[in-house]
C-alpha cells in the first residue's frame, strides 16, 4: 500500500509499505481522509521524541471497513488506545490512562496511508449523509469539545459568559464551534496570521481579532506558547477560567501572581474521553458544529509539500486533509 513516511527532520517520502495485519478485535479500514495535526508538525520539525523516524504519522482519519463482520461500514476513528482496566479507564477517563497511546506513536503506525488496522471499539459508524472528509475532523473537534466541556463546568456563574480563543487553527476554530454548540455564543478568535484571519472572517461565522484588549470569562489557549499563556493570564476576567490545550512550548508565560490574586482557574486538557468523542460525532452528524467546510483537501502524494507549506505559514485554511487514493 502507499503511505506517507516521516523519514527525518522536515523530510517525508511517499513509499510502498506492507499492508497492516488485522488482529482479533480489529478491522482493516481503507482510509479515505486523514488530517494533518499540530502534533504531526511537531514530529516533522524534530520536536517530538515520541515519534521517531521512520514512522507513518497521522491520527485524524475516516474511511471504510474492508472485510470481516463490519465490511462496508463507513467509520471515523478514535485514535486513542488505552488499557481498559486501570482506574482512569474504568471511570471513563481513558485519556488519563498511564498506558495510553495514540496511533502514529510506536509501535502503532498512523493513518497517512491507504489502510489502517484499528480496534473495533475505536470505530464510530458514520451516517451516509455525512462525507468522510468531514467525519475525519472528529478527532480535532473532540479535543476541543472536551476542553470546552471542562472549562464551562469550572466557569463561575458570576463571571461573564464570554470567550476568547487564542489561535485560529483547527483546534481553535473547533473550540469556538464547541463553545457555541454547548451554549456560549459570545466567542472571539484571536489569530495573528493575516491570511488565516481573513479566511476565518470570510468562511466562518466567528469573529477574528487580534488579542490584547478586553477581558473574558473563559480563555482557551489553543496554541500553547509562552506568549499565548501570558495573553491568557492578562485577558481572563477575575474569577475566570483559562483552558490550556496547545502544546507549542513547555514553559513560561503564566502570570501566577495575577491568577492567584484574581482567582483565575487554570485547566490543562488532553485529548478526550470516549464519551466526548461520541458526543462530538453526534454533533457532527446532526449539524450542531456547522458546515465544517473549512478544510483544504490534497492528495497523499502532495503530503511533503503540504507540510512544507504549513511550515512556511502559507496555508490559510485551519486544516489540510490528505486523500491516500487521489
Amino acid at each position: 500500500m502507499k503511505a506517507l513516511v516521516y523519514e527525518g527532520v522536515e523530510t517525508f517520502g511517499v513509499r510502498d509499505v506492507l499492508r497492516p495485519e488485522v488482529g482479533q478485535g480489529h478491522s482493516l479500514v481503507r482510509i479515505e481522509a486523514s488530517g494533518i495535526c499540530g502534533s504531526d508538525m511537531h514530529a516533522y520539525l524534530g520536536h517530538d521524541d515520541r515519534r521517531p523516524a521512520p514512522l507513518i504519522l497521522g491520527h485524524e482519519a475516516a474511511g471504510v471497513i474492508e472485510g470481516g463482520a463490519r465490511d462496508g461500514e463507513r467509520v471515523t476513528i478514535n485514535p486513542l488506545v488505552s488499557c481498559g482496566t486501570c482506574t482512569a479507564c474504568r471511570t471513563g477517563r481513558d485519556n488519563l490512562c498511564p498506558d495510553r497511546m495514540i496511533i502514529s506513536m510506536p509501535p502503532r503506525e498512523g493513518a497517512f496511508a491507504q489502510y489502517l488496522a484499528m480496534q473495533d471499539d475505536n470505530l464510530i459508524l458514520v451516517p451516509d449523509h455525512v462525507p468522510l472528509q468531514k467525519a475525519a475532523l472528529a478527532e480535532p473537534l473532540a479535543v476541543s469539545w472536551h476542553s470546552v466541556r471542562l472549562g464551562l463546568v469550572a466557569l463561575d456563574p458570576g463571571v461573564s459568559r464570554t470567550a476568547l480563543v487564542l489561535g485560529g487553527g483547527a483546534i481553535g476554530l473547533a473550540a469556538s464551534l464547541a463553545l457555541k454548540a454547548q451554549g456560549l455564543n459570545d466567542v472571539t478568535i484571536a489569530e495573528p496570521n493575516d491570511a488565516r484571519r481573513l479566511f476565518l472572517e470570510n468562511q466562518c461565522d466567528e469573529v477574528s481579532v487580534p488579542a490584547g484588549t478586553g477581558q473574558y470569562g473563559i480563555v482557551i489557549d489553543a496554541v500553547g506558547y509562552a506568549a499565548t499563556r501570558a495573553a491568557a493570564s492578562a485577558l481572563a476576567e477575575p474569577g475566570g477560567v483559562i483552558v490550556h490545550v496547545g502544546l507549542g512550548e513547555d514553559t513560561g508565560g503564566l502570570d501566577i501572581r495575577r491568577m492567584t490574586l484574581q482567582e483565575v482557574t487554570f485547566i490543562g486538557t488532553y485529548t478526550y474521553t470516549p464519551q466526548d468523542f461520541r458526543d462530538t460525532c453526534a454533533a457532527i452528524f446532526d449539524g450542531s458544529l456547522g458546515l465544517l467546510d473549512w478544510a483544504e483537501h490534497r492528495s497523499l502524494d502532495d503530503g511533503p509539500q503540504a507540510f512544507a507549506d504549513l511550515r512556511s505559514g502559507a496555508v490559510a485554511a485551519p486544516k489540510i486533509i490528505l486523500n491516500p487514493w487521489a
